[in-house]
């Protein structure tokens, strides 16, 4: 029997989807903006304003998601303590702005908070990794994944502490809105140069780190196979706990960005920053490093967008709702997986 008109129709729908329903699903949020923005002003301008504003909000998501997305590649555990660590790093680079702005200027205090919150982040995470990650190397998966929310916990208790339970406002010492050129009326601020003047060298130094050196050959041969890697002479214990040292990097220059970026810091904002990072990379494929940058400069967007033209109190569903799809039309994130499962 000849199919209907309407099986065709569905099954044509049903191919158009699997094929470019993604492609879709992501432009189906600016192409309508940008749509009301053209018969209500007449111009793509707003909509450019919150692209751009989405892309420099997401690079900070971006940097973050990283340290979820090494840790996965390498080892396949959720350190679910990295956004708490991400807060901590928030509060050692706000803390180090506020003594050092007066005596040795704004430039040189922001390289001091940059440096001295990366390398305590980093101390924190080897710490961790080191005392309660590797003793359950070879125990069952739920047993790690339940001492990192311990550690989560921990983190967030000691944050609690340190800000007295307050949001503590860092101040705007780098003027976040002050623009500093304007390109067909879209005016790069401050805060964008801060978000991409940090977030780009990192992220080319982490792949070349990644790329070229030995220990991030070590890293991905670990993340392939870490048996393997054993009997060609890789120490796995120090190839893993220098990704720990790397997502604790991260997680402090992320802290220096969160701090001048949204000038406050709350010893909570680890779960939610934290949460959407996690997101971030599980959109992109996790154990990617590019899926994790794509996914957060996506969920930027989103985010601004829906802010600005809806209502903020709905954007972590819009951003789950997204998430949710993705899933449904690529399981694997936008560019899939690097894990060995994959590979």
């Amino acid at each position: 029997m000849a199919p209907s008109t309407a099986a065709r129709i569905w099954a044509s729908t049903r191919d158009f989807l699997e094929e470019y329903g993604l492609i879709v699903l992501l432009l189906v949020m600016p192409v309508a903006y940008g749509i009301h923005d053209i018969a209500e002003d007449g111009s793509l301008t707003h909509l450019a304003i919150n692209l751009k504003d989405g892309l420099s909000n997401g690079a900070i998501y971006a940097i973050i998601a990283l340290g979820y997305t090494l840790v996965y590649g390498i080892i396949e555990l959720i350190n679910f303590a990295h956004g708490d660590l991400f807060m901590i790093g928030t509060a050692t680079a706000a803390s180090v702005l506020t003594w050092l702005m007066g005596p040795v200027g704004l430039l040189l205090a922001c390289v001091a908070a940059l440096l001295i919150a990366m390398i305590c982040c980093a101390a924190i995470n080897a710490m961790i990794e080191r005392i309660a990650y590797r003793p359950l190397r070879n125990a069952p998966k739920l047993a790690p994944l339940i001492t990192a929310v311990g550690f989560s916990f921990i983190l967030v208790n000691t944050g609690q502490l340190w800000l007295s339970g307050q949001h503590v406002s860092v101040g705007d010492p780098i003027e976040n809105a002050k623009a500093i050129f304007t390109i067909f009326d879209v005016p790069f601020r401050h805060r964008d140069a801060l978000a991409f003047g940090v977030a780009i060298p990192l992220l080319a130094l982490l792949t070349f780190f990644i790329t070229q050196s030995r220990l991030g050959k070590a890293m991905r041969a670990t993340a392939q196979d870490p048996e393997a890697a054993r009997l060609m002479g890789i120490n796995v214990d120090t190839t893993i706990s220098v990704t720990f040292i790397l997502g604790g990097l991260l997680a402090g220059a992320a802290g220096l960005m969160w701090a001048l970026y949204q000038n406050d810091v709350y010893f909570f904002q680890g779960f939610q920053a934290g949460l959407i990072a996690f997101t971030a990379a599980v959109m992109g494929g996790i154990g990617n490093l590019k899926g994790a940058v794509l996914g957060g400069l996506i969920i930027g967007c989103i985010q601004v967008m829906n802010d600005d033209r809806w209502n903020a109190t709905w954007t972590p569903a819009v951003v789950f709702v997204y998430l949710i799809l993705i899933m449904v039309f690529r399981p694997r994130g936008l560019v899939g997986e690097e894990t060995r499962e994959a590979g």
